[in-house]
């Protein structure tokens, strides 16, 4: 009905009679009463949940291996080149240490010869047989030279003794060039203040050439002198020159008693060379005979095969057969980016999501998480990967829940590294801000003090 008049008649309505009316009336204040009390709780809910903790993590991905080096899988080379003969093993299948896992003949022509060993040593005693004969050659030719050595001695020393007498006259002599020189001077001196004082008309000239006379003779003293200083000298040089020819004699005799022991000793030396070379290649055809069968390094499985058939030949160094480890300790092997390491530190606490093992992950709240296993950081690197990134080492944790023993080496992993615990409201403005987690270490003295007080 359309409402064309300017004229209500709503006041003359009863709408208590009417019974349609109070029922709409009814059910939108109802409606309104309940929306209103539903908003209400929300708000309080959230206002709740916005200072409930929230623990900060860091998401990382990464995978299995083993914990320690020798654990780790592993390829089997062959030391020496060859051909293969005979496989022992294949491929799955479970060998202990020592275990023969194929056999390869020499492929080289040096090695060919069958009698190889035996002929080897009958060199090596041949020449052990000349070695005797050089060593008593030489113990003769120290007898003579001991003999002419003593007599060395005693003629050095007669003439060192000469040597140092002549020192000492040098010395004397030089003592009394010094005096001469000293009293030359002096003598200068007064001769010049006499000079002086005779230009001044205070001394006659009979004191000045008086004065200059023993001027003179102080000079031809000290002339005197030095002369016989330089003589002493010569007759030092002389006698040290008697020394060295006494040396050089008597070396020049021990060298013609010393040349016969050194063409003994060279032929010693080349006997010695010769079987120590003999003994070398004797250990190494000794050693390499046992190198044509391949062994198993360590106790478990082999997984793949590098080279295969009979009569295939392989190099120095070659990749022939990989071997699984029996035993090994598991570790997680995470990547993190160069922004996040200062958060890490050894002994953080890590939650490990197994690729293949359900979860649930509530990541705020680790406690109530489930399907996830603790591990600890056990250690970082201190350079950078080639994927630009941090590698991060974490074993299990000490009394925790153990890792599935169905894990594998390499299998794919998702870590959750906890951090600091913050409220909800907090992480939510951080979050927004883009701001990174924050950064704080735990007190380790203040720590060892609250375990003391308990």
């Amino acid at each position: 009905m359309l409402n064309l008049s300017d004229v209500s008649i709503t006041h003359l309505l009863k709408k208590k009679n009417l019974r349609s009316f109070e029922m709409l009336r009814d059910a939108y204040s109802y409606s309104y009463d309940r929306l209103v009390k539903v908003a209400l709780i929300l708000l309080g809910v959230v206002v709740i949940i916005m200072f409930l903790p929230w623990t900060q993590n860091v998401r990382s991905k990464g995978e299995l291996i083993a914990l320690r080096p020798d654990q780790r899988p592993q390829t089997i080379q062959s030391v020496i080149a060859g051909r293969i003969e005979k496989w022992y093993v294949q491929e799955g299948q479970f060998v202990h240490k020592g275990d023969t896992i194929l056999r390869i003949s020499e492929v080289k022509d040096e090695y060919f010869d069958p009698n190889l060993l035996n002929n080897t040593q009958l060199q090596l005693d041949a020449k052990e047989f000349s070695k005797l004969s050089y060593e008593e050659k030489v113990n003769a030719l120290d007898k003579q030279i001991a003999a002419l050595q003593e007599a060395n001695k005693l003629k050095i020393s007669q003439a060192k003794n000469k040597v140092l007498q002549n020192i000492l006259k040098v010395t004397s002599d030089s003592i009394d060039y010094q005096a001469s020189k000293i009293n030359f001077s002096v003598s200068n001196e007064q001769y010049l203040r006499m000079k002086s004082l005779h230009d001044e008309g205070l001394r006659s000239l009979t004191d000045l050439e008086n004065r200059n006379l023993k001027l003179q003779e102080a000079q031809a003293k000290l002339i005197s002198q030095e002369n016989k200083l330089l003589t002493s000298k010569n007759e030092l040089i002389n006698s040290k020159i008697e020394l060295n020819g006494i040396e050089a004699e008597y070396k020049d005799k021990i060298a013609k008693a010393s040349s016969e022991k050194y063409s003994a000793l060279s032929g010693q030396y080349d006997t010695d060379a010769s079987i120590n070379k003999l003994k070398n290649q004797y250990s190494n055809y000794k050693v390499r005979t046992s190198l044509y069968f391949i062994l198993a390094p360590q106790d478990g499985y082999v997984t793949q095969a590098k080279q295969v058939g009979l009569g295939e030949t392989i190099k120095e160094g070659d990749d022939i057969i990989s071997i699984m480890p029996a035993t090994y300790d598991l570790a997680v092997q995470m990547y993190i980016k160069p922004i996040d390491l200062p958060l890490f530190e050894k002994g953080q606490k890590v939650m490990i999501q197994f690729d293949g093992w359900p979860a649930i992950i509530f990541s705020g709240w680790p406690g109530i998480s489930y399907g996830t296993y603790k591990g600890e950081v056990l250690a970082m690197d201190n350079f950078i990967s080639p994927n630009n990134m941090y590698r991060i080492l974490v074993k299990p944790a000490i009394n925790s829940q153990p890792w599935p023993e169905q894990l594998r080496v390499g299998a794919a992993v998702k870590a959750l590294t906890l951090l600091k615990n913050v409220q909800v409201w907090y992480e939510l403005w951080r979050q927004i801000n883009g701001f990174p987690p924050d950064y704080y270490k735990v007190n380790q003295q203040t720590k060892a003090d609250g375990e003391s007080k308990k």
